[in-house]
């Protein structure tokens, strides 16, 4: 019966994904864009569902089951970060990519460049690099849940995922991906509710939950983090810059620049925070029950399996199918965003004289899934630590030029370069090098470089004018 279940929502998916096809029109802009006229509704259901991704039912149960409630404040910041991004920068990336006719990210960047087009050919590598390990940890998240249900290899998940995302991307492009997204996005926020009143009352109620929690260790009750070396504030304002680093996220800005209207951005902002606010507590809590109701995870498995296996433990079999596709639907819902993200990246920004083909276009997500296929089979099973990884080298290298672009604000080719690079070795030696990821999130640092590099410019350039 699980197994029904599930298969009967992955073809929902499908379907829905392919009906999408019969609304299209054979451009390139349509494919990616779905020709800048998508619902504020689909726009607001698709970025939550693209957003939270296989890192909300996977890598923050995990992490709330690990440290306990103190994990409320990576979401709190995350979200005020990105609210201000949304509010800051969305609509007017909507307006001015549609002024300069820009299909892409990578395109957007490169505005107003002559000869050789460095900065959208880097930053489409970028995008291929980091982003398409992003869309892996989503197969990976996506195998993990089959894993923990039908006992499959990794693999076998990770090919199925890779197998449902192809077949309704390449047939509808972006209008498929988001019109998929909004149905994921309902099954995800009815599947997270459902196991969280189904977890708490076999805790003994809220009031059980806590105390056990409590008798468990102290510390999974605590709202102050644990062992943070500079204090609470710069964890805090650290995790604000994630959330606001959606501003370097390619998958989440095309839905900008996809919606049918500038002046909607607002209300789906306000429809995507009220969806957030259901699904990110849900996940934490679910993953605070299972501390409780699962509490051999910690040494005798995987705390990021917490969810699908409390959906075993306490659901029939009809209900865990449920759950199993709001997982899987999570995981897809971002893969599919990320693999388009990629596929323009490749066909548009890095070979333009075949920029117009349609056809090429579609190959080009072919492509791009079996490359991102292959490194989900051979990398890091570790979702959370891939996901916050590759969203930090997005954020630090695309977000700032992003930022100066979206208020049209002049940049040299070379300091652009310099921001997207610059923004990444500050990221990554913060990460790698100093090891300080654990006390202030390190896309604060990785933008931060990135900012001051065109700031520093422009004072150079003032005083070399004057």
């Amino acid at each position: 019966m699980i197994a029904v279940t599930f298969i009967l929502f992955l073809l929902l998916f499908t379907g829905v994904g392919i009906y999408s096809a019969s609304q299209k029109k054979n451009t390139t802009t349509d494919y990616l864009l779905a020709s800048r006229n998508v619902n504020p509704w689909l726009v607001a259901l698709s970025a939550m569902a693209t957003g939270q991704s296989g890192l909300l039912f996977i890598g923050q149960v995990g992490f709330a089951y690990t440290i306990g409630v103190s994990a409320i404040w990576l979401t709190i910041g995350w979200m005020i970060g990105d609210y201000i991004a949304w509010w800051f920068v969305f609509k007017r990336l909507r307006q001015v990519s549609e002024e300069i006719s820009a299909d892409t990210v990578s395109s957007f960047l490169g505005q107003e460049t002559k000869g050789i087009r460095w900065i959208t050919t880097i930053s489409a590598l970028i995008t291929i690099a980091f982003l398409g390990s992003y869309a892996a940890a989503q197969l990976v998240a996506g195998g993990k849940a089959l894993h923990a249900v039908f006992n499959w290899n990794y693999s076998l998940g990770v090919i199925v995922g890779a197998i449902v995302v192809v077949i309704y991307c390449f047939s509808g492009g972006i209008r498929a991906s988001i019109w998929t997204d909004a149905v994921q996005a309902t099954i995800m926020i009815g599947s997270l509710l459902l196991l969280l009143v189904v977890a708490i009352a076999n805790c003994g109620g809220l009031t059980g939950f806590w105390t056990q929690l409590d008798a468990i260790d102290p510390e999974l009750v605590s709202l102050s983090p644990r062992d943070l070396e500079w204090g609470f504030l710069p964890f805090l304002i650290g995790w604000i810059a994630a959330g606001f680093g959606v501003v370097g996220q390619p998958h989440i800005l095309v839905r900008a620049m996809a919606i049918n209207s500038a002046n909607k951005i607002w209300f789906s902002l306000n429809i995507k925070v009220i969806c957030a606010f259901l699904t990110s507590p849900s996940a934490m809590a679910v993953g605070m029950a299972a501390r409780v109701l699962l509490p051999d995870l910690l040494t005798n498995g995987d705390p990021e399996l917490a969810l699908p296996y409390l959906a075993l433990e306490l659901l029939p079999p009809i209900l865990v199918g449920l759950m199993l596709a709001g997982l899987f639907a999570a995981t897809i819902s971002t893969a599919d965003s990320q693999i388009l993200s990629c596929s323009a990246a490749l066909t548009q920004d890095l070979f333009p004289g075949l920029a117009h083909s349609y056809n090429y276009a579609k190959l080009g997500t072919l492509a791009v899934t079996v490359i991102i296929l292959i490194i989900a089979l051979a990398g890091d099973d570790n979702v959370f630590a891939l996901i916050t990884f590759s969203w930090s080298v997005l954020a630090s290298s695309l977000g700032p030029l992003l930022i100066v672009r979206v208020w049209q604000k002049s940049v040299t080719t070379p300091v652009a370069i310099a921001m997207m690079l610059g923004g990444i070795a500050a990221a990554l030696f913060w990460k790698l090098g100093l090891n300080l990821s654990g006390v202030v999130y390190e896309v604060l640092p990785g933008m931060a470089a990135g900012g001051l590099i065109y700031l520093v410019s422009q004072v150079f350039l003032a005083h070399k004018t004057a």
